[in-house]
C-alpha cells in the first residue's frame, strides 16, 4: 500500500516526474563520467609500474613521479646488484623524445627501453607483431590508439624519433598515457638512441627481490646501500606517481568537485520536486494523519517516492554513461567504468535520493491534521 501511494504521488504529475528523473540521470552520469575519467587517469599514471614485475624501483633522488626523472649513472646499477638480496637488476629507461610523423609535424613521445632478455619493462597487451622483433635495430612499439596521432598506417612503417630512423614493428592495445605523450617501447639500446642518453646512463634499475625476500626489506637494504637515490616498492612508487599527478598538479581534485558538484545538483533537483510533490499531496496526508496514521507511515511513503525515483533514473543514467564512455574511450579519452563502480553508483543514487526526502519529511511532520475539516 506504501509503495503503490508513493507510485501514485510521483506519477500524479508527468512533467514534475519528467524533471524528477532528469535531476537523478544527470547526477548519475556526471558522477559515472567523472568518477570514471578520476580512476582512468590514475590507472593510467601507473600503468607501467603495474605492469612491470619488479620488486623494487630505484631512482634518482628527488623523484617525483615516474614520467620525469634524472638520469642515473651505470655504477648506480652495479652497485645495486651487489646488494644481498637482489635477484636480478635491469636497465630502464623512460625520457621524452621527438616523433616526426612521416607526413610532416612533430609529436612528443614517450620512450620506454627495457631489457628484452629479462622483460621486465616489456609492454603487454600485445595486438600485433612481437616483442621480439625488437631485437633488431631501431624498431619499436606502440600502441593502436595512437596510430592517427602518431601517423602511422601499418606495421613495419618507417618513422622518425629524435631526427634517427625508427620502424614500428609492434602493436598494443589500452596502454594509455596519461600525458598527452605516447609509450613507445623499445629495448634499451635502442632507447639510448632514440634519447641521445650517453651509454653509461640510465633512468631507472628495475630489481627483483630473491624469493621470501619482503621487497620492504630489499629496499631499505638497497637505500643503505647505495647513496643519492630513492627507493620504492613498486606499490610505493606507483601510489607516489598517482597522488602527484591526481593531486599534486590539481587535476584529480578538479574531477573530484565535478563529481560532487553533479551529486549536489541533482540532490538539489530531486529534493525540490520531491518537496514540491508533497506540497501538492498535503491534504492527502493531513488526512492520514487525520485517519490515525503514524509518522513512520507518512516518512514510509516519502521515502518511497525518493527510491522509486532513484530506481526509474538510475538505470536509463547508467545506459548513457556506458555510452558516453564507449564514444570517449574511442576518441582517445582514458575513462573506467566498471561493474563494481556502476553498483557503488546505484546506491550512491539511493542515498541521494533519499537524502533530498528528508526536506518533504521536515514538512510533512508539521502538518496540523485539523486542516482536512478546515479546508471542508
Amino acid at each position: 500500500m506504501t509503495v503503490r501511494i508513493a507510485l501514485r504521488n510521483l506519477m500524479h504529475d508527468r512533467i514534475r516526474l519528467a524533471v524528477t528523473l532528469t535531476g537523478v540521470i544527470f547526477a548519475v552520469v556526471l558522477i559515472a563520467v567523472q568518477g570514471g575519467l578520476f580512476v582512468g587517469f590514475t590507472t593510467a599514471t601507473s600503468c607501467v609500474i603495474e605492469n612491470t614485475e619488479a620488486d623494487v624501483w630505484v631512482a634518482s633522488r628527488g623523484v617525483r613521479n615516474f614520467d620525469v626523472t634524472h638520469p642515473l649513472r651505470e655504477r648506480k646499477y652495479h652497485q645495486v646488484l651487489s646488494v644481498p638480496g637482489v635477484a636480478r637488476a635491469e636497465r630502464f629507461i623512460v625520457q621524452f623524445a621527438n616523433w616526426r610523423k612521416p607526413e610532416g609535424g612533430m609529436e612528443s613521445v614517450e620512450v620506454v627501453g627495457f631489457d628484452l632478455d629479462s622483460g621486465l619493462g616489456k609492454p603487454w597487451a600485445m595486438s600485433g607483431g612481437s616483442i621480439d622483433a625488437l631485437r633488431v635495430r631501431d624498431t619499436v612499439i606502440i600502441d593502436e590508439l595512437y596510430l592517427k596521432k602518431l601517423g602511422v598506417t601499418q606495421l613495419g612503417q618507417a618513422v622518425e624519433i629524435s631526427d634517427r630512423r625508427a620502424r614500428v614493428v609492434g602493436l598494443t592495445r589500452g596502454i594509455r598515457s596519461f600525458t598527452t605523450s605516447p609509450y613507445v617501447f623499445t629495448s634499451f639500446e635502442n632507447a639510448l638512441e632514440f634519447t641521445h642518453l650517453k651509454s653509461d646512463q640510465l633512468t631507472y634499475v628495475l630489481v627483483l627481490a630473491d624469493p621470501g625476500l619482503d621487497p620492504r626489506e630489499l629496499r631499505a637494504a638497497i637505500a643503505g646501500a647505495v647513496d643519492d637515490v630513492d627507493v620504492f616498492t613498486r606499490e610505493e612508487f606507483a601510489q607516489k606517481t598517482k597522488w602527484y599527478w591526481m593531486f599534486t598538479t590539481g587535476a584529480g581534485m578538479a574531477l573530484v568537485i565535478a563529481a560532487c558538484l553533479g551529486l549536489v545538483v541533482g540532490g538539489v533537483v530531486v529534493a525540490q520536486t520531491l518537496y514540491a510533490t508533497t506540497m501538492d499531496h498535503l491534504p492527502e496526508f493531513g488526512t492520514l494523519r487525520a485517519m490515525g496514521a503514524k509518522n513512520g507511515y507518512l516518512y514510509r511513503i516519502i521515502m518511497a517516492q525518493a527510491v522509486a525515483a532513484a530506481f526509474i533514473g538510475y538505470f536509463p543514467g547508467i545506459a548513457l554513461s556506458h555510452v558516453l564512455v564507449h564514444l570517449a574511450e574511442k576518441g582517445g579519452a582514458s575513462i573506467v567504468l566498471t561493474g563494481k563502480m556502476s553498483v557503488g553508483l546505484f546506491f550512491l543514487t539511493v542515498i541521494m535520493c533519499v537524502a533530498a526526502a528528508f526536506v518533504s519529511i521536515k514538512r510533512v511532520t508539521r502538518i496540523d491534521p485539523a486542516m482536512v475539516f478546515k479546508g471542508a
